[in-house]
């Protein structure tokens, strides 16, 4: 009876940080420069890809900004609610092969995102091999 319960209770615990470790939800995006809040960003998955909205600005002043020199479609739209990560697929621990858009550039990246624990999320934009990018560093929003 005892190894059963061992068992159940090491199934249970294995099974709860499974999904505890999911990229999707809500992160906290932090500018580079300032080291201050920026965004909240949801990710979601659509289709069997992830994907990643502005859900908030932060900036009060920012709130009513527009993707100015975004390309293609998503030129001139407000920025609250623009889907800046696009299309990832999971990779073993990370999520690859999509694209990320910074809406204050209008520049389209390759993007890889991966969990560094439950709370902590691990965001590259790159051009060509990702050697050749910028790391930030979000955080969960509870």
């Amino acid at each position: 009876m005892k190894k059963i319960c061992a068992f159940l209770m090491f199934a249970l615990i294995s099974t709860a940080g499974m999904f505890a470790q999911d990229v999707t939800g809500k992160w906290k995006t932090i500018d580079d420069e300032t080291g201050e809040a920026k965004s909240i960003v949801e990710i979601y998955r659509q289709d069997g890809k992830v994907y990643g909205k502005i859900a908030e600005i932060l900036n009060k002043d920012r709130q009513d900004a527009k993707c100015v020199d975004c390309p293609g479609s998503d030129k001139g739209k407000p920025i609250q609610d623009l889907v800046i990560i696009k299309g990832l697929e999971k990779d073993g621990d990370e999520y690859n092969d999509g694209k990320i858009l910074d809406p204050q550039s209008g520049k389209l990246y390759k993007c890889l995102i991966e969990l560094e624990n439950p709370d902590k999320l691990k965001v590259r934009g790159y051009i060509g091999f990702s050697l050749l990018g910028r790391t930030q560093y979000w955080t969960r929003v509870k």
